[in-house]
């Protein structure tokens, strides 16, 4: 029996997580409120939080809040640019905030970001069996690959400002072969691209 392979032969981008909501008033066709928030906890561009938004509690365009403005343009210009392209428009501007985590994943997660003007907060409760997605560079015609741990919600909410997203829901869907939905926890996630 060959000796299994237990170093990855791929370099790391980033290591952290990147859990998401997307709220859907047509059964996923489309979403309402999109929310990406990263908690990177090493890349190029050192640690820190971004969160992508996009919403009419927002205004027209996405809004990104962070605590480290470096993180947020590479987390744009590498690896949004694949997961949704107008969080990569490295035009929007960057509005500092602090970010802090309240709950547990055995009941409810609480993602808390404050700015000078605004209150955001993510929840996600009501949680499905965890799974490992394991995506090689490549996969999916990516440049990159991940690897992280999904903790996908039945039920989320987000806030702003005291008003909740009530217009779109959380959509229960199949995430290759395993169930899930539009609204995921995303931890010990890891992205990768080839060894030069």
């Amino acid at each position: 029996m060959p000796e299994p392979q237990l170093v990855d032969p791929n370099d790391p981008v980033m290591t952290g997580e990147n859990s998401f909501l997307r709220l859907s008033n047509d059964s996923g066709q489309t979403f309402v409120h999109r929310i990406s928030h990263w908690r990177v906890l090493w890349s190029a561009a050192g640690q820190g939080h971004v969160v992508f938004i996009e919403s009419p509690l927002v205004g027209k365009s996405p809004r990104i809040y962070a605590d480290n403005a470096a993180v947020a343009r590479f987390l744009q210009s590498t690896i949004e640019v694949m997961l949704h392209k107008p969080f990569a428009d490295e035009l929007l501007p960057i509005t500092d905030a602090k970010f802090e985590r309240t709950g547990h994943s055995l009941s409810t997660v609480e993602e808390r970001i404050v700015s000078a003007r605004d209150s955001i907060i993510l929840s996600w409760w009501n949680l499905m069996a965890p799974f490992v997605l394991t995506m090689p560079p490549g996969a999916l015609n990516r440049p990159l690959g991940v690897y992280t741990t999904f903790l996908p919600a039945r039920e989320a909410q987000f806030v702003v400002n005291g008003e909740a997203a009530t217009d779109a829901k959380v959509i229960l869907q199949d995430r290759f072969g395993r169930p899930a939905s539009s609204c995921c926890l995303a931890w010990s996630e890891t992205w990768t691209k080839p060894k030069k």
